[in-house]
């Protein structure tokens, strides 16, 4: 029903930037509801943690405290393309980001078990 593609990813240097791609399809599907599109990262050892969403149509975000000010999500309804603008990355930022999409409106940052369908993740590395 909805495939999600990341796309962006990379090595960069500490303070440097990078924007994600989110390519969702399943168009007929997915104009029949709102959704929630989320980005997660997870690092090696560690648990799966959320970034940040946004709410379309509607456009409202949230933010994990972590990435507050340096991250932007921002998306481009007619295409299904959701964007993670990264800046002033930081080493601690280096891990696998997902792209997550959830049927509704979030008010939060959901946990990744409420979210129905995932891509299949982009990697980002910083360097110090």
């Amino acid at each position: 029903q909805v495939q999600l593609v990341e796309s962006g990813g990379g090595s960069v240097q500490a303070g440097g930037s990078l924007r994600l791609s989110c390519t969702a399809s399943g168009d007929t599907y997915m104009s029949s509801w709102d959704w929630c599109m989320g980005w997660f990262r997870q690092a090696p050892g560690k648990e799966r943690e959320g970034v940040g969403v946004i709410n379309t149509p509607g456009g409202r975000t949230y933010y994990a405290a972590s990435v507050e000010a340096r991250f932007t999500i921002s998306q481009d309804n007619p295409k299904n393309i959701v964007y993670l603008q990264m800046n002033s990355l930081k080493p601690e930022d280096t891990a696998m980001y997902y792209c997550a999409a959830t049927r509704g409106t979030c008010t939060a940052i959901p946990r990744p078990e409420y979210w129905g369908h995932w891509g299949q993740g982009t990697q980002v590395t910083v360097s110090s």
